[in-house]
């Protein structure tokens, strides 16, 4: 019988070249002109086409000032004091330095405000320091806040345009400061010697926010305090991480890597200036594609060059995708449900052992655990599955296996109908209404299957190789089971269930037991942690629905953890870390990616 798509024909559209990401996650570095002297430890404001350049290390102490036009810098007034690591605030015609140090190596309190074309003395700070934050619109308002007198300090100053005003100060004294906003809306990002804080100032007080991912000083920032940018920073780093009101994300990162550099402008359009090592003058641009450019968008298939069939989505991404810190649970324990249980964003912590057998029940929401409705029976080691509104607990270890299983309406727990056989240290796959559960102990050769219909258990065919402390992903219907015990140091054994058998397919990489999975389908899902002996697993491993590939590490070893989510965005939580259990939480995120598809 023909094809649909030999009968119809099919529509792909033809790119000469590739279309690109759209908005601060398709953004890159590119170069702009550089400064006519090179240095660092210097400052700058304004806009990616029109800024002012300002003080820093030639050395020796700095007062060139340089104008930028978007293309080339040229030199302008200089400042009466020669100055390295000072503060800034204002754009290219209307600026204000303030403090930093000076000639001797002493801390100045000094003010200069620039016209747009010389600089004038005005009122000196209250305290003289150097290397702190600064934020600001023009010269007639500012904020300059941390910064280091002989030791790191939290002094936050406001100018009216005539005078300085001690207002509240930072929660954490630092130096190294990245600063930017106005000030009435200002951040102070990262520094010395806490180097992911950040913290934003409402105008009258700051409040510890979001950290970084990655620790610096001496770094630069643009923007303001719902969209912004840190980049660069000691010692030599290139990293680059956007903020959208609430956390952070690594973006592109500087074709440069450097510390002590000026930065200004927008989210979308940032520009980095001089720093070192070693002393440079090198400008960069930060830009997002411009409105006439072709943008990708999920689920784009074109033909590229007319020759080459592309896909962008983000299970192209996945062999790059990376975990990240989540919220940490309330109770620390191993062992908790494991199957296909909610999502990322939003999943169950059920049972697990302390190392007690607890009833304990916690739900997330994307960034902190919230203890809801315990499990009328305590237990480790059941399968889950569902989501955090619609659940079922399966079987489990109460002393010994047991076939106990109860339903989860949203607050409260129901024992419904029980299995036919008990199962522990098991792997559970579906929804509240269409599960399977398959292998875990009593036996060590368990291979036993059951499948669920909302009201009753069913056998269903075994396993081919009976196992326990497996992982899994999948539906009823169509499912996942790797790795596992008996056999020392675990199997690496890797089988898929159609409906109705099981059939053995390619093996994990790495062989362990008490491995953890995710995944909602046999053609995409994740292997991570696990025991290899006495050795502690972090090795994260992608299934393609053919085979396993390498991806990367979780950031804290563990076994007996449990899980939740997709192959492109998944949840690891608890378990067993050397030498005790774990409330941390990983997520495992991958962004969409351009992807060669080969049609048969």
């Amino acid at each position: 019988m023909a094809k649909y798509r030999e009968v119809k024909g099919i529509t792909v559209q033809t790119r000469d070249s590739d279309p690109v990401v759209g908005g601060v996650a398709g953004a890159s570095w590119s170069s702009g002109g550089s400064l006519n002297t090179a240095r660092y430890a210097l400052k700058s404001v304004g806009t990616q086409t029109q800024a002012l350049a300002f003080s820093g290390w030639q050395p020796p102490y700095s007062a060139l000032t340089e104008q930028y036009d978007g293309s080339s810098w040229t030199e302008v007034g200089d400042l009466n004091t020669a100055r390295q690591a000072g503060y800034e605030a204002g754009v290219y015609n209307s600026a204000l330095s303030s403090g930093g140090e000076v000639s001797g190596g002493s801390n100045t309190a000094n003010v200069e405000s620039w016209n747009g074309s010389a600089w004038t003395e005005t009122t000196d700070l209250n305290t003289a320091r150097r290397n702190g934050g600064g934020a600001g619109s023009s010269n007639t308002n500012a904020l300059v806040f941390g910064g280091y007198t002989g030791s790191p300090v939290a002094v936050n100053e406001l100018w009216n345009g005539s005078s300085w005003t001690e207002v509240g100060d930072l929660n954490t004294a630092r130096y190294g400061i990245a600063g930017t906003g106005t000030n009435t809306a200002a951040l102070a990002i990262t520094g010395n010697p806490n180097s992911s804080i950040n913290e934003l100032w409402n105008g009258s007080s700051w409040t510890e926010v979001g950290d970084t991912n990655t620790g610096r000083n001496a770094g630069a920032a643009a923007g303001t305090t719902t969209e912004a940018l840190i980049f660069g920073g000691a010692p030599n780093i290139a990293n680059t991480e956007f903020w959208n009101g609430s956390s952070w994300t690594e973006v592109a990162d500087l074709t440069t890597g450097r510390g002590q550099l000026g930065g200004n402008g927008t989210s979308t359009a940032g520009l980095a200036v001089g720093g070192e090592p070693p002393t440079t003058g090198v400008t960069e641009e930060f830009s997002v594609a411009p409105p006439t450019s072709a943008i990708l968008t999920e689920g784009d298939i074109f033909l590229s060059g007319g020759t080459t069939l592309k896909a962008f989505g983000k299970a192209a991404g996945l062999p790059t995708a990376t975990w990240s810190s989540g919220g940490n649970l309330n109770t620390a324990r191993s062992s908790p449900g494991k199957g296909t249980q909610g999502t990322q964003t939003s999943a169950l912590a059920i049972g697990g052992s302390v190392p007690a057998k607890i009833a304990n029940n916690e739900s997330y929401n994307g960034s902190t655990w919230t203890e809801v409705g315990d499990i009328n029976t305590a237990r480790n080691s059941a399968g889950a599955a569902g989501t955090n509104t619609a659940a079922l607990l399966s079987s489990g270890n109460t002393g010994s296996a047991t076939t106990i299983n109860e339903s989860w309406d949203g607050s409260s727990w129901t024992e419904v109908g029980d299995l036919n056989s008990s199962h522990s240290t098991t792997f559970q796959a579906g929804t509240q209404t269409a599960s399977l559960i398959f292998g875990g102990t009593p036996t060590p050769t368990n291979a036993n299957t059951e499948s669920w219909n909302g009201s009753a258990w069913t056998e269903v065919n075994n396993l081919n190789s009976g196992r326990y402390s497996h992982g899994g992903a999948g539906i009823q219907t169509d499912a996942l089971a790797f790795g596992g015990s008996p056999e020392p140091g675990g199997v690496n054994l890797t089988e898929k269930w159609d409906g109705t058998s099981w059939t053995e397919v390619n093996n994990l990489n790495t062989a362990r037991t008490y491995i953890a999975g995710a995944g909602t389908s046999s053609s995409q899902a994740l292997a991570f942690g696990g025991l290899v002996g006495a050795s502690y697993k972090g090795e994260t491993e992608v299934w393609n629905g053919s085979s396993w590939s390498e991806g990367a590490d979780l950031a804290t070893v563990r076994f007996d953890s449990g899980n939740a989510g997709s192959g492109v965005s998944a949840l690891a939580y608890a378990g067993s870390v050397p030498g005790t259990i774990t409330n941390a939480t990983e997520e495992w995120t991958a962004d969409a990616a351009l992807a060669t598809v080969t049609l048969s």
